[in-house]
């Protein structure tokens, strides 16, 4: 955290256009991946510099570049040099902190969107920034570490399956998109199952520490509905876009991940007001609960106040009290004392006050609870 505030401010003294890396450094290792293909041909491998990059710039097929390590700002301005890139779009892209978005420059379009991806280690979402840039005969995605979610578009190309080698480079982009969407509804089904379990421990047992759950999942899904709700503006502009280099029929497929994109949506704020709803479970649950032990209390306090009352009567210092001098009148008052408390205590059965003192536990026993899927 120290380290992006640093760069943050460094960068608010520059120049528009400067770029300065914004973000944690993980010191991965600086890699561009080229897939280059047609219907008819194939090529994969790796590049030692970006100057090498110049040899896919304004070919006959599709070239794909994916540039791993966007902290190395010499390597993504070289790239930016190469195939032309506005210099304000370089600055976005090593900028992980930025919101995502979509822009038309004529030539190419630039898309910014954040991959996320379940931690099982640490049960919580890794995000990375993504940037994708495409144009004519190209696509470059810029990430922040080794290891992504599309080997599965990889494997297509190879494969030659479907139909993404006889598109062209706007149909790419769109498997780009699409996968990271798709990947969306995994996170959503991680979320489920924690508001699930933590909607049933609080029916079970509520403590300050399944607060303290609630609390943590509440700013996960801020920091989720921040990085999703902005898919929906760039696929609208996808879709909206008159651009050449954007075919009909890949923004038939768009309109399937904007679908999509609105279904997460609404399962996110559909999320959020279930773990609304469970603060006000715990806080009811808390209130029935100290309900209950004040009714308890309550009772006992009644139960033995006519008893208090006649031990300090005959507890008095007073000589002259007839009772006093009865053989009998300590099993005399110790029996008055049995039956009205026993007649109290059958008084409240009669009524029901004592049957009615459960635990928060039994409230909601009749409810079926059920794990949350997220709809898909």
């Amino acid at each position: 955290m120290a380290n992006r505030e640093a760069s943050v401010s460094k960068k608010h003294a520059l120049v528009p256009g400067a770029a300065v890396y914004v973000g944690n450094k993980s010191g991965g290792e600086v890699r561009i991946e080229v897939i280059d293909y047609s219907p008819e041909r194939f090529e994969e491998k790796n590049l030692g510099k970006a100057e090498e990059c110049r040899a896919y710039a304004g070919t006959q097929t599709v070239t794909w570049l994916n540039v791993t390590g966007v902290h190395d700002t010499a390597l993504v301005k070289q790239m930016g040099e190469i195939f032309g890139i506005h210099p304000l779009v370089v600055e976005d892209i090593v900028n992980t902190n930025h919101r995502p978005k979509y822009e038309e420059f004529g030539t190419y379009t630039h898309i910014m969107l954040k991959m996320l991806s379940w931690n099982p280690e640490k049960k919580q979402i890794r995000p990375e920034h993504v940037s994708i840039v495409f144009g004519k005969d190209y696509v470059i995605s810029f990430q922040e570490d080794p290891g992504d979610l599309f080997d599965a578009v990889r494997q297509r190309i190879r494969d030659n399956a479907g139909r993404i080698r006889k598109q062209g480079p706007d149909y790419l982009a769109y498997s780009l998109i699409d996968t990271i969407v798709d990947h969306y509804f995994i996170i959503l089904e991680h979320f489920g199952d924690r508001i699930a379990s933590l909607e049933d421990d609080i029916h079970q047992h509520p403590s300050q520490a399944h607060v303290r759950r609630l609390h943590v999942i509440k700013r996960e899904m801020i920091f989720l509905r921040r990085s999703i709700w902005p898919v929906r503006e760039i696929l609208s502009g996808f879709l909206r876009s008159e651009s050449e280099t954007i075919s009909a029929e890949t923004k038939l497929h768009l309109r399937d991940v904007y679908d999509h994109t609105i279904q997460i949506i609404e399962t996110v704020e559909s999320y959020r007001e279930m773990l609304t709803g469970i603060l006000d479970l715990y806080l009811s649950s808390s209130t029935v609960r100290l309900n209950e032990v004040m009714k308890i209390l309550t009772i006992i306090a009644t139960v033995f106040t006519p008893p208090t009352f006649i031990a300090s009567v005959y507890g008095m210092n007073f000589q002259h009290m007839p009772e006093l001098q009865l053989k009998w009148g300590y099993y005399a008052v110790l029996g008055l004392l049995g039956v009205m408390i026993g007649g109290m205590l059958y008084y409240f059965i009669r009524k029901g006050w004592l049957r009615s003192i459960r635990g928060a536990d039994g409230l909601f026993d009749d409810e079926k609870r059920r794990p949350r899927k997220s709809p898909r």
